[in-house]
C-alpha cells in the first residue's frame, strides 16, 4: 500500500504539459475546414437533387388542379434561393488558403459564421413559409383524394413537423454550428499569432 501511496504522489507532483506544434493545429484546423467545405457540397447536392426531382414532377405529371403546379412552383423556388444562399456561403468558406493568406482567412470564416446564422434566423423563417405554403397548395388536390382520416393524419403530421423543426432541431443545430465555429476560428486565431511569434 505504501509503494502505490509513493507512485501516486509521484505522479501527481509530475505535471506534464502537453504541447501541440502550430503544424500538428494547423493540420486539425484544415480537417475541420475540409468538414465544413464537404458538409456545405454536400447539402448543395442535396438541394440541387430536389429541386431536379420536382421540377421532373412538375413538368411529366398531369395535375388537374392550378393549385398542385403553383405550390411546386413555389416549394422550387424556395430551394433554388436557399440552394443560391448555400453556394454563395460554400465559396465564402474555399476562397482563401490559410497558409498564403492567414488574415483573410480568419476574415472570410467570421462571414461565414455570421452569414450562416443570419440563414438560421432570418431567411429560415422565408425558407418555412415558403414550403408550407407550397406544401397546403400542393395537397389541396391531393389530399382531396384521401380518406378524412388520413388527410387529418398528414396535415397533422406535417404541422408536428414543421414545428419540430423551427425550434427544437434548428435551436440544437445552430448551437452546434455556433461551437464548431466557435473552436475553429479560436484555433485559427492561435495559429496566427503563433506565425507571428515564430516567422
Amino acid at each position: 500500500m505504501q509503494e502505490f501511496d509513493h507512485i501516486q504522489s509521484l505522479w501527481q507532483s509530475h505535471s506534464v504539459e502537453v504541447k501541440i506544434s502550430s503544424e500538428e493545429m494547423l493540420s486539425q484546423a484544415k480537417k475541420e475546414v475540409s468538414g465544413i467545405k464537404t458538409r456545405s457540397l454536400l447539402n448543395i447536392a442535396g438541394m440541387l437533387i430536389s429541386f431536379a426531382s420536382l421540377v421532373a414532377l412538375l413538368i411529366f405529371y398531369p395535375f388537374t388542379s392550378w393549385t398542385t403546379p403553383a405550390g411546386l412552383g413555389i416549394i422550387i423556388i424556395a430551394i433554388a434561393v436557399s440552394t443560391f444562399i448555400l453556394y454563395k456561403d460554400y465559396k465564402i468558406i474555399s476562397r482563401n488558403d490559410f497558409t498564403q493568406h492567414p488574415n483573410e482567412f480568419l476574415s472570410q470564416l467570421k462571414i461565414y459564421q455570421l452569414n450562416k446564422f443570419s440563414i438560421y434566423n432570418k431567411l429560415y423563417w422565408f425558407y418555412a413559409a415558403a414550403i408550407c405554403l407550397g406544401f397546403v397548395l400542393y395537397f389541396y388536390e391531393m389530399l382531396d383524394n384521401l380518406e378524412l382520416w388520413f388527410q387529418i393524419g398528414i396535415t397533422s403530421f406535417s404541422v408536428f413537423w414543421m414545428a419540430l423543426c423551427a425550434t427544437f432541431l434548428r435551436k440544437a443545430y445552430l448551437k452546434r454550428e455556433k461551437e464548431r465555429l466557435d473552436l475553429l476560428i479560436e484555433k485559427f486565431e492561435r495559429i496566427s499569432s503563433q506565425f507571428k511569434e515564430h516567422p
